[in-house]
């Protein structure tokens, strides 16, 4: 009877920390209850056997409790976890291609810094370096950078 009352606590306690590496991780419940459910049977084994035969089942069990999260570590179940992706683009998006400084266009709104602008039949959103530009207003490009088109 002692013999499976300690195979079954360490038994059980291997098999939480196996749970815990393999199937649940980062929750850590499963694995602190393993570890104690552990340490309950090797403390049962230091008190129902020889100091000896103890130390044998603890080094035992100690041995295949840290050979279980090594193999959970080194399995791969946290590939599944990490992010694996790279993110391609970037912010230029080809928006302001084909317009140079120099080119004159129509404010579509009031310019009080940033509005909008009709420059070749389409419509930009424009930054003004002058300060405030009214409606209707004739605005000429005065920079134009990786997305913002400066204009007077």
């Amino acid at each position: 009877m002692t013999i499976l009352i300690l195979t079954s606590l360490l038994g059980i306690g291997l098999i939480l920390i196996l749970l815990e590496v393999l199937f649940i991780p980062g929750t850590t419940v499963v694995g602190i209850f393993g570890l104690v459910v552990s340490l309950a049977g090797i403390a049962y084994a230091f008190a129902s056997f020889s100091p000896e035969i103890a130390w044998w089942i603890a080094s035992i069990a100690t041995l295949l409790n840290v050979a279980a999260v090594v193999y959970g570590f080194r399995s791969g179940v946290w590939d599944k976890f990490s992010l694996k992706g790279v993110m391609q683009g970037g912010t230029f998006d080809d928006r302001t291609t084909g317009l140079e400084v120099g080119m004159s266009g129509k404010a579509l709104s009031d310019i009080k810094p940033i509005g909008k602008a009709l420059i070749n039949d389409q419509v930009y959103e424009v930054k003004s370096d002058s300060g405030f530009i009214t409606v209707d207003s004739v605005i000429t490009i005065v920079k134009v950078e990786t997305n913002k088109i400066i204009v007077k």
